[in-house]
This record gives C-alpha cells, structure tokens and sequence, in this order.
C-alpha cells in the first residue's frame, strides 16, 4: 500500500550535480540527507559518498591514514584474496572496507525543491580513528537549543553512533560516540518526555537478537541507559532481515509516529510506520503491516544498490510530512504524506 506522493521532480539531486569535495576523488552517489529549516529555507546535510576514478583492472577505494590524512589503497581486481562481490564493501585478506568515503555536505533550498550548495557553510569531514572508514546518514534534530547531529561513525573495528552539536551550521561541538558498536540508525526525539531525552537506536546482534530498533533514554543526550526494544524484524514479511529508524519521531494527538526502513532477504528497503505511546514510548500502539513507500519508480530500482527508498529526513507542516529520501544508494528524491493517512493506514 504504497501512499506516497512523489515529486514529479524526482531525482530532486544526482552525482553529477555537484563537484567532488575530495580531491581527485569523483562522486559515486548522494544517500540519505538530513533535513531542517534555517535561515528561512529547507536544508539538506547529504551523505556524499566519493571514490577514485577507477582504472581498468583495478580496484581503488580512500581511507584515513593514521595521520587522518586520506590514502587510497588499490588492488588487482583479480587478487585471489579479493572480493568485489558488494558494489558497498570490499574484502581483502580477512579485512573489509568501504568501497567509497562519505562525508555530510550542506544544500540549501527557497522552494523545497531546487537545492544548491552555499559556500560559507562547508562540509563536514570524518575526524579521528574512529572515522577512518567516513561518516553517514545523519539525522537532524531541531531543538529548543540547537541542532543535534546523530551519525553513524565508520572505521575497521567500529560502527557506532556519533554526536555534534551546532547552532549556527558553522561551529560545531563534537561529542564523540555515544553508542558503541555495532550500532546505527539513532533517531534523538526533538523533545523531552517527562523531564528525560529520548532516543531510537539500532544495535547489531548477529548470533542472539538480530537488526532491531531500540529506545534509549538520557538526562543530557550524552549518558544512555534503559534500553527496551520495541521493534524486530518480522519473518515473511517486507522487514524480515533488519530494521531501524528513519528521523525524529513526529508528535501527533494518537502518539509518537515513527517512519522507519525495513529491508527484506533480497536487501529491498521500503518504509513503515511505528506508533508509539506519547508518555512511554517503548510501548508500541501500532506498525505498518505493509509498506507505506515501495522501491517503484524507476530511479528507485536502478542505481548504484537498486530496490533502496530509505530516509532519515523530513519536515512537518500541518498534516503534511515531507520526507527526503535517498534512491537506490545513488540520488534525492522527496515525496509527501498525510500524516493522518498514515494513522489511518495503521488501524486498518
């Protein structure tokens, strides 16, 4: 039951759209943004994700050096050792890596619709060890004292969840990993409830548990404990293989909706919504039994990792929630929904 409605704009960015940040890197795809309002306009945080221009016979991919310096590292694509078979994850010799770097970069828009970049407010780079690998798909929580930055830290021991703080998009306050590996997907409610932060996370167990969404909770958005699961994957179903959240949960009068992304076995990511209850939010009223978004559209089914609509961004007004969303793992789009369409769907 896809209620989507999608812009027939739609891709609203592609790769060729922007120049590469990196040097001598090219753009491979755009995942995945961020959205808020400042300044009067609707922005996008993009995950850009770049990599060298590949030879003929080679396999070439960045990474930070200990120095935090960028290094490509390339090999024979018929190393025996090799494998290529993920156009997202390279192994080598036990080892794996990301085939491309992601970094967070800034696009502005008057309209919703028709972005461009804005030169004073530049990029954001991954820093440190624990980000040798990049950072990705962040999340953008507007609060009373700021914007709060979840995103997913990448390196050869981790993936975990980092946090940053701005207020004005050119200072930034970075406050290190919050939630250790393997763990993602963290969507920080944009309110309190009942005098605590809240928050969902998606931690990783590959032998007991599996690829579920958590609540947390927090006095200072830096401490978490309580952690309740409140969402698994369900078998025979469109999210059989993993899910996690999507952007801040959205109050409504019939509690905490959630727009989550669920993938099945065949890695094919469609959205759904989670209704949680407005004064304990572990408790779930309502979840989508089918999708709410499928991958159809054309651009949707094709791309650098085809059969992908997954979001982690969006804006509220009135009835209408405008959702940003990343494309087979290669372009932007956006699409509405009625937020009381949604709730209705969830009764049915």
């Amino acid at each position: 039951m896809d209620i989507a409605k999608r812009f027939h704009q739609n891709p609203l960015l592609k790769p060729s759209d922007l120049q590469p940040g990196i040097e001598g890197m090219e753009i491979t795809c755009f995942l995945n943004p961020g959205v808020f309002r400042f300044d009067g306009k609707t922005w996008l945080l993009l995950r850009v994700a770049e990599r060298p221009v590949q030879k003929q016979g080679v396999i070439s991919f960045p990474v930070y050096n200990k120095e935090g310096k960028i290094e490509v590292l390339s090999f024979d694509e018929n190393d025996p050792e090799l494998d290529a078979s993920d156009p997202r994850v390279i192994g080598y010799a036990g080892q794996n890596y990301l085939t491309t770097m992601s970094y967070l970069r800034l696009v502005s828009s008057e309209d919703g619709i028709h972005f461009k970049e804005e030169p004073d407010y530049p990029p954001i780079f991954g820093k440190g060890a624990l980000e040798a690998f990049g950072i990705e798909d962040c999340r953008v929580a507007t609060t009373a004292d700021g914007y709060y930055l979840t995103f997913t830290e990448v390196s050869s021991v981790a993936v975990g969840v980092g946090l940053i703080h701005t207020r004005d998009w050119k200072n930034y306050t970075r406050h290190g990993m919050i939630f250790p590996p393997h763990n993602k997907d963290c969507a920080l409610f944009e309110e309190k409830i009942n005098g605590k932060y809240f928050a969902l996370h998606r931690p990783s167990s590959p032998e007991l548990g599996g690829n579920y969404i958590w609540l947390a909770e927090s006095p200072d958005r830096l401490h978490w404990g309580n952690h309740r699961c409140v969402a698994t994957t369900r078998s025979d179903s469109w999210d059989c293989a993993r899910v996690g959240a999507g952007a801040a949960p959205i109050r409504t009068e019939e509690g905490w909706l959630e727009i989550y992304h669920g993938a099945d076995y065949q890695n094919r990511y469609c959205l759904g919504a989670l209704l949680l209850d407005l004064n304990d939010p572990s408790k779930v009223i309502a979840r989508s039994k089918t999708p709410i978004m499928e991958p159809t559209a054309p651009y949707e089914q094709t791309g650098f990792f085809g059969n992908v609509v997954f979001t982690n961004g969006h804006l509220v007004e009135g009835d209408t929630v405008t959702v940003y969303y990343g494309a087979s793992d290669e372009v932007i789009c956006g699409a509405e929904f009625s937020i009381g369409e949604i709730l209705r769907s969830l009764k049915s």
